[in-house]
């Protein structure tokens, strides 16, 4: 290797001839070391060296080298996805992994179409961020790569072209939550201009299929009526449309290669029943649809950077049902997005899936980073906060939130030692959580810059954050 660049130990690695590591500079920048290379990288020759730059393109000739640093389908096995919103906690993420153990896998490369937007990042640049990251550590393990959100046609390519084998359909805009409550009348208008066509069967024989019978699972007997059924029509008939209409682009796209697919109902205004999650499984599953994950909207709340808000009877109650029908179908397993922080439901939903569950974070890594930065970083933090307080009324009109504003005090009213703090508050850690595009728009650069220069304090608190997650599912 080279005497002027000091190598992450773990990233070395010896394979069919050559040796690659990853380095980093004396100004924190990182490099791509690869011994006894051919033309496949793009960077400069020292003796037998060569020395790359973190690019697109030699993550691309990387991955051609290193095979175990191309994301695979996960099926439906457990798994857990992490969102990293700088870029810079993959090696935390993979130490967390380590330190727990178990028999889960981790979903590297996640960030959904809005918070890319957000804050201008590709799903290249997310793929390539989760590589790097996977190199330095020398994880060798399956992972995969989510493109999360996904709710348009145009959303697609962008992430088949960066290699992701996990698409979330999201197709919530399409969800009708009045169906719920409107009068029977109103939903038999509704029904009957749905794409019948699409579903290649005629809403009689839909009836006179689903309400034959009660429908006697393990434990519990669901029973479609007309009305149920035509509620459960109303409500989601146009987003199971959509979601077909996205997986056969996904399939067009993708060409042939295999990949996992999840529905994403959460983010609607009501809850899913048991018997409107039952008739989306079925219809997906009789379509071919190859989802290995389904997130139905549960009942209380899920919402950002904080535990499960709701009534636990209930909830266990209700999700007994929904898992009743996962393992009934046996092809898919249970999502839980908003999944951070809900440390008082972990244990119910591990012990109700068996195994087959899906959690889904975000934000959580960008709160630690937070973190770290309260510590080491006063002035910046301060700044974060404040600006936290001015964007929060805007940054908020897309998530559900309970935060109260005025509860969490100015930086001005705060000495140093209870900035720190402020990360395990209830109203500051959504404030903070939801704010993050107004902070990285205006402070990315320099939060980037003392999180690479305090990288074993980030890993640290990663590590001790997310184990707690893991920990109930191994």
């Amino acid at each position: 290797m080279t005497d002027s660049m000091t190598i992450y130990e773990k990233s070395i690695m010896d394979y069919e001839g050559k040796t690659y590591a990853l380095a980093r500079l004396a100004n924190g920048e990182k490099r791509l070391v690869v011994e006894r290379e051919t033309a496949v990288f793009n960077g400069t020759p020292q003796n037998d060296t060569r020395v790359c730059e973190l690019t697109p393109g030699n993550a691309v000739a990387l991955r051609s080298q290193l095979p175990w640093l191309t994301p695979v389908p996960l099926g439906v096995q457990t798994s857990f996805g992490f969102g990293g919103r700088i870029g810079l906690a993959t090696p935390g993420h993979v130490a967390a992994f380590r330190a727990v153990g178990g028999d889960i896998t981790p979903i590297f490369a996640q960030q959904s179409v809005r918070e890319n937007s957000r804050i201008g990042r590709t799903p290249q640049q997310v793929m390539d961020d989760a590589i790097w990251g996977i190199f330095e550590t020398g994880w060798r393990g399956a992972w995969g790569a989510d493109a999360d959100h996904v709710k348009e046609l145009s959303h697609v390519a962008p992430f088949v072209q960066a290699g992701y084998t996990f698409f979330t359909i999201d197709p919530s805009d399409h969800v009708d939550n009045d169906a719920q409550t409107d009068d029977l009348d109103t939903v038999r208008q509704k029904t009957a201009v749905l794409p019948w066509q699409t579903f290649d069967i005629t809403e009689d024989e839909l009836i006179n299929t689903c309400c034959a019978a009660p429908i006697i699972l393990d434990g519990t007997t669901l029973q479609f009526d007309e009305e149920v059924l035509l509620r459960a029509l109303a409500k989601y008939g146009h987003a199971l449309n959509h979601t077909l209409t996205i997986t056969a682009e996904i399939r067009q796209q993708i060409a042939g290669q295999p990949f996992d697919l999840e529905m994403s109902v959460d983010e609607t205004d009501t809850p899913t029943s048991a018997e409107e999650h039952y008739f989306i499984a079925n219809e997906l599953l009789k379509r071919d649809v190859p989802v290995v994950s389904l997130a139905p909207r549960f009942v209380g709340k899920f919402q950002k950077g904080v535990d499960y808000m709701g009534d636990l009877a209930e909830f266990e109650s209700e999700l007994a049902k929904h898992a009743t029908i996962m393992h009934h179908f046996d092809a898919y397993k249970l999502s839980i997005h908003t999944g951070s922080d809900n440390f008082s439901i972990y244990g119910l939903i591990n012990q109700y899936a068996n195994g087959r569950v899906h959690v889904k974070t975000a934000g959580t890594s960008y709160l630690e980073a937070l973190r770290v930065i309260s510590k080491t970083d006063v002035a910046l933090f301060r700044k974060i906060l404040d600006l936290g307080h001015e964007r929060f009324g805007k940054d908020r009109k897309t998530y559900f939130l309970d935060c109260q504003p005025q509860n969490v005090p100015t930086s001005d009213l705060l000495n140093d030692g209870a900035l720190p703090g402020l990360l395990d508050d209830f109203d500051a850690r959504q404030l903070l959580h939801v704010t993050f595009g107004s902070v990285l728009d205006e402070y990315g650069t320099v939060l980037n810059s003392d999180l690479r220069n305090d990288e074993s304090a980030y890993e640290a608190v990663l590590v001790t954050r997310f184990s707690r997650h893991l920990r109930t599912f191994c």
